[in-house]
């Protein structure tokens, strides 16, 4: 292998990637915009859900019930009638409508347990099953404060938030964000770089040039790797750290070292695909088939230790389960090398049996 060779390939490919204007918006799109609609809308947080109060008692409590609900997680309450409920829940101007029975108050200084009617709109299934947590405990919280009851329960919870202290959704989602789109962009952009010069045949000009199916396929892993690889790291000093806010406990440097062999491995999958895939619609359907596994069963969206055993020593032979632990042990608890060494062990073995797969597959490609 020659590196004046792989050079001016890996040129060529960054000169096909600038000609590809959809390519180009995906890469920019997934590094700003994805990322900020994660980080801002996290499915599990409740945010301007509409809410309906029916208040029949009139009374302080029933008042200070009312105005419990606050931004950003309600929109201003609506103080309806009972006979308005049902048509307002039909029109689904309310998510949520909070009857307040008669002689609440009454009832609860009287030693009573009276209940309260909370209608559910479920076909908002998002907001119906977070918001219904959200109201019960704001309830709770209201009335108790009111009554100045103190419940002694024979142990104190101390509750201290580490590495996230405002226990802030937004921080996961935009670390998890740009994992995903290191993930996804460097399968892509390999891929289509290859089926690229199928469709426009090239392949045939590579062919009877003096280069090898190792210096065109390294070309293509650097070329590829290169550009998702400054987008991460772009992404994370701009768009996280900058417009989100989002704190770094961690060496950049050290995770952008763990995302470069994590590139080296996903690039080469990506090759792989494309070999096996005939067209660019079957190298689609083939990355859905890839794609949603490694982002569902890898750790990112749930821990590996709460999945079936079988599935965590199946996933250990995915690049991007160890590139997680990595990226959440470096970004969030502020892990060192002497911390991280087995992942990064790992991703370069996995790497290298993903590129020499792939590699014996391209030259049958080529032939």
């Amino acid at each position: 292998m020659r590196a004046r060779h792989v050079a001016h390939l890996a040129v060529k490919e960054l000169r096909g990637l600038w000609r590809e204007p959809l390519l180009l918006v995906l890469v920019l799109y997934s590094f700003t915009l994805d990322i900020y609609t994660h980080a801002t809308a996290m499915p599990e947080t409740l945010n301007r859900a509409t809410i309906a109060i029916v208040d029949e008692d009139a009374s302080p409590l029933s008042r200070r019930v009312s105005d419990a609900f606050l931004s950003p997680y309600f929109v201003t309450p609506s103080q309806i009638d009972l006979a308005q409920m049902d048509a307002r829940m039909d029109a689904g101007v309310d998510t949520f409508s909070l009857v307040i029975p008669p002689e609440f108050q009454r009832d609860l200084l009287a030693g009573e347990v009276p209940a309260l009617q909370l209608n559910v709109d479920a076909t908002r299934i998002s907001q119906a099953f977070t918001g219904v947590g959200y109201i019960q405990g704001i309830v709770d919280q209201e009335i108790t404060g009111w009554s100045g009851q103190q419940h002694t329960v024979p142990v104190d919870l101390a509750l201290r938030a580490r590495f996230n202290p405002g226990l802030d959704p937004g921080w996961f989602g935009a670390i998890t964000a740009v994992i995903s789109a290191v993930t996804m962009l460097s399968i892509i952009l390999s891929g289509a770089a290859l089926i690229r010069e199928r469709e426009h045949g090239t392949v045939e000009h590579l062919l009877v040039m003096p280069v090898t199916a190792a210096e065109i396929m390294t070309s293509k892993v650097l070329s590829m790797g290169a550009v998702v690889l400054v987008a991460t790291g772009l992404s994370l000093t701009f768009m996280v750290q900058g417009v989100l806010g989002v704190p770094v406990a961690g060496s950049v440097a050290l995770f952008l070292v763990g995302a470069a062999l994590m590139l080296f491995a996903t690039t080469s999958l990506g090759i792989l695909l494309a070999t096996i895939s005939g067209s660019m619609p079957q190298f689609a359907m083939l990355l859905l088939l890839v794609l949603l596994p490694l982002e569902i069963l890898s750790g990112g969206m749930t821990p590996r230790e709460s999945m079936p055993e079988v599935v965590q020593y199946v996933m250990l032979a995915a690049p991007n389960t160890h590139f997680i632990a990595l990226a959440q042990a470096v970004l969030f608890r502020g892990a060192g090398l002497s911390v991280v060494w087995p992942q990064l062990m790992a991703l370069a073995v996995i790497g290298a049996v993903l590129f020499s797969i792939a590699l014996r597959r391209f030259r049958d490609f080529l032939r």
